[in-house]
């Protein structure tokens, strides 16, 4: 089978390898048919991942229909339509106790610890994998991964209906947060410092735009909210200035959620936090997000082809990597596809 390897940081290629045998009892083995390339798949090829190692077959957006299972499994057939959850958790230790898998302190993410599903066949454990209907396009059972990592975004937010949410930054990511908090009845401030991104993101039903290279976030979000500023702030952009943006922008006792991984400094007093109760939280990949977002895609609640602005073969990954990096004006989710 051809696989894609980054062997190290700048240096990726197509292989031929084995097809994996299944090791475990519970494990299955997976023909994969679309995979979608996520900025952290770029970082990892870049090297700017801190936590990626080295040689990594990578990509952990896919589906593909089971193939072979281990003796053990009874949850999943030879044929099923499967999404695969990249987060594997041990299961034993405190966090995991504490029902917070996705941060388990033994956590290993497919595609970032272990290889990954930009191969034609990858094996999983049973655990890891969720049945989608046949009717649902391997495009967009690839890409409910990402949209758990919205779902997780909004459930740290406590996203409710009515609530005004600010999402600074509107790439790809911060678009599927969008759609989920109005999905979840949440009115949507969004920020970004390109037009056509705002633009993109009015389409997709952004309550209001603001261009922060022209206008002061902070004060816009006070004039739209009659100053008490919003119940919850989203960085999704992770620019550093856009976390102080999101707690100056937020209501006494508001939620802001962060998903940046730099070690960068960010200016946050502790009276801002302090004096308003603020909440600062993170989060990370999900948390047992797989079966919500199934439902709101098998129903129509969410139509994630609406993300999707390229395929590619999965061996034109490099074309893929460029067209997020270099076009971000015209590109959200580029799809691979296996056949």
């Amino acid at each position: 089978m051809k696989a894609v390897k980054v062997l190290e940081p700048g240096n990726i290629q197509i292989i031929e390898e084995p097809i994996p045998e299944i090791i475990g009892d519970t494990d299955l083995l997976i023909k994969v048919k679309a995979a979608g390339i996520c900025g952290s798949d770029i970082g990892i090829y870049d090297g700017t991942s801190s936590v990626a190692t080295y040689p990594r077959i990578i990509g952990h957006e896919f589906s593909g229909e089971v193939v072979r299972i281990g003796s053990a499994i009874s949850g999943v057939q030879v044929g099923d339509h499967i999404a695969t959850d990249p987060v594997i958790a041990c299961g034993a230790c405190r966090v995991c106790q504490k029902k917070r898998s996705n941060v388990c302190m033994n956590l290993q993410v497919i595609g970032v610890h272990r290889d990954g599903g930009f191969r034609e066949y990858v094996t999983v454990p049973e655990k890891s994998v969720y049945k989608v209907s046949p009717s649902l396009p391997w495009e967009h059972a690839a890409i409910i991964e990402p949209y758990t990592v919205a779902a997780q975004v909004a459930a740290r937010g406590e996203v409710q209906e009515g609530d005004v949410v600010l999402i600074l930054g509107s790439g790809q990511i911060a678009i599927t947060i969008l759609q989920v908090v109005k999905l979840l009845g949440a009115t949507c401030i969004m920020t970004d410092v390109v037009e056509e991104r705002l633009k993109r993101a009015k389409e997709f039903g952004a309550d209001l735009l603001i261009n922060s290279t022209k206008e002061d976030v902070v004060a816009k979000v006070k004039e739209f909210t009659s100053g008490i500023g919003a119940d919850v702030a989203i960085d999704a952009a992770c620019a550093g200035i856009t976390l102080e943006q999101a707690a100056l922008s937020v209501r006494p006792a508001g939620i802001v959620v962060t998903m940046g991984f730099a070690d960068r400094q960010v200016r946050i007093s502790e009276g801002t936090i302090t004096k308003n109760e603020l909440d600062i939280r993170g989060s990370r990949l999900n948390n047992n997000m797989f079966p919500k977002v199934i439902e709101w895609f098998e129903t129509g609640k969410i139509n994630p082809e609406r993300i999707i602005t390229h395929k590619l073969h999965f061996t034109k990954v490099l074309e893929g990597f460029d067209k997020v990096k270099k076009e971000p004006e015209t590109t959200m989710k580029v799809i691979l596809t296996f056949e």
